[in-house]
């Protein structure tokens, strides 16, 4: 079994879910399937593995043949992952490596990427998700409502005048392609500088997470990760900017009774939910230097992991407080 794109921090991942004969796992973002073919190499287990994009279930499909019916793949979002695989529950691991895929980046036709010009769609799961493109939001959104998409999705600086500047120019034009957008924003924030990021990258960012409502899904696959594990189930989430790690880290915090201690001169308060989850380890790992001089990507990539306890699955209502 082989992979076309190799994962970021695939070898700390599947030392943190330690596969064992016999263990159920799911993959919630089976990509090109590099995480279930790693976890299946590791031990006799099992794999349910969900992708929201069609493509990469029939990229999987000769995969899941080959491992004699030790993986199964599913068509839906990981924030499902419950209701998709509810006979295989409670299960042993559950890894979540979120973001685009290589492949989705290297499709110019996705549109997720400004090196490649393509339309500007990017949604994860093509036509099939439905919905609006990113080119949807560009071209309809209202002037304030853009703005606060590129500051608190792409944490965009001068949001204000970069959503000024599309709204004045998709008047005259509208915006439909991947260059069209990279160019206008680049000029609005004073070109390309050299050692710099491309001044569109987090333009780009924040449509890609608005399509998608990827902070919304992340928050909700760890609400369901953790109805799905059983007791001393691993989780592994690889993250790859910082609001996706800070929507783990404070997940976490809060599952292992880490969070709201107050001074560490009063007592311990024994209100509230028992913590459903230890760590793992603590913080966050990042990858090695040699796989960052191998794969760029891996730059920014954070792995933060954690065992179900024996406790119940928190409620919205034990979330909110």
């Amino acid at each position: 079994m082989s992979a076309p794109h190799t994962p970021v921090m695939l070898n700390e991942v599947i030392e943190a879910l330690a596969p064992q004969d016999g263990e159920h796992f799911i993959d919630g973002t089976f990509g090109a399937g590099g995480y279930s073919n790693a976890i299946l190499n590791a031990a006799k287990c099992y794999v349910f593995a969900i992708d929201r994009d069609p493509s990469a279930i029939a990229r999987g499909l000769e995969l899941a043949s080959s491992t004699g019916n030790r993986l199964t793949i599913a068509l839906g979002r990981f924030s499902e992952m419950d209701q998709l695989a509810v006979t295989r529950l409670p299960v042993d691991g559950v890894a979540l490596d979120l973001g685009v895929s290589s492949m989705q980046f290297d499709e110019a036709e996705r549109g997720f990427s400004f090196q490649n010009d393509g339309p500007l769609d990017m949604r994860m799961g093509g036509d099939a998700q439905g919905g609006k493109t990113a080119a949807g939001l560009v071209n309809d959104s209202p002037n304030a409502e853009l703005a606060r998409i590129f500051k608190d999705y792409g944490e965009e600086r001068r949001a204000r005048h970069v959503a000024n500047v599309i709204c004045g120019l998709r008047e005259e034009t509208p915006i439909t392609r991947t260059k069209q957008l990279a160019e206008i924003v680049s000029k609005a924030l004073g070109g390309v500088r050299a050692g710099k990021i491309h001044p569109a990258t987090r333009t780009f960012q924040a449509l890609r997470i608005a399509v998608n409502d990827e902070l919304s899904e992340l928050y909700n696959g760890l609400r369901a990760a953790e109805r799905s594990l059983s007791a001393g189930g691993r989780l592994a989430v690889v993250s790859f900017h910082s609001l996706e790690d800070r929507i783990v880290k404070q997940f976490l915090t809060a599952r292992t009774g880490n969070a709201g201690r107050g001074s560490r001169h009063l007592p311990e308060q024994a209100d509230g939910p028992a913590p459903s989850f230890e760590y793992v380890f603590r913080g966050s790992h990042g990858a090695s230097d040699q796989e960052v001089a191998q794969n760029p990507r891996a730059r920014s990539a954070k792995l933060r992991a954690a065992r179900r306890t024996s406790a119940p699955a928190w409620d919205v209502a034990e979330d909110a407080a």
